[in-house]
C-alpha cells in the first residue's frame, strides 16, 4: 500500500494539486488494501489511476476479483469493516465500475 500512497501523492503534487492530500494518502490505501484482499485473485494485481479535473480528483483503483464491495457499518466491537466507511465518508462521490472480469472502484475529492 505504501507504493500506491506514494505514487498518488507524488504524482498529484508534480501535478499542482497539493490540497487534501492526507485524504488522498487515506482514501488510496483503503481502495488498494481493498481490492489486495477482496478483488485480487493469486497471481494478479491492481490498477492505481488518478484523474484532476479541474478542481476534482479521482481515484480508480481496478481489479480482477469477482463481487462488489458495500460500505458497511460495523459494531464498535468489531475488528475490520471501516475503511470503505472511512474513504466514502471523506468522499465527495463513490461508485463502482463492473468488468469482465473484475471492478474498478472510483471516489472523487473536491479540492482546492
Amino acid at each position: 500500500m505504501r507504493a500506491a500512497r506514494t505514487f498518488a501523492v507524488e504524482t498529484l503534487t508534480e501535478w499542482g494539486v497539493a490540497d487534501r492530500l492526507d485524504d488522498v494518502r487515506v482514501c488510496v490505501s483503503e481502495l488498494a488494501t481493498n481490492a489486495v484482499l477482496h478483488g485480487v485473485p493469486s497471481g494478479r494485481e491492481f490498477c492505481l489511476r488518478l484523474v484532476v479535473d479541474g478542481a476534482l480528483v479521482r481515484i480508480e483503483v481496478r481489479d480482477s476479483g469477482g463481487g462488489c464491495p458495500e460500505v458497511t457499518h460495523p459494531d464498535v466491537d468489531d475488528e475490520g469493516g471501516r475503511g470503505l466507511l472511512i474513504a466514502r465518508a471523506l468522499a465527495d462521490d463513490f461508485g463502482v465500475v463492473p468488468h469482465v472480469p473484475g471492478k474498478t472502484v472510483w471516489l472523487v475529492l473536491k479540492v482546492g
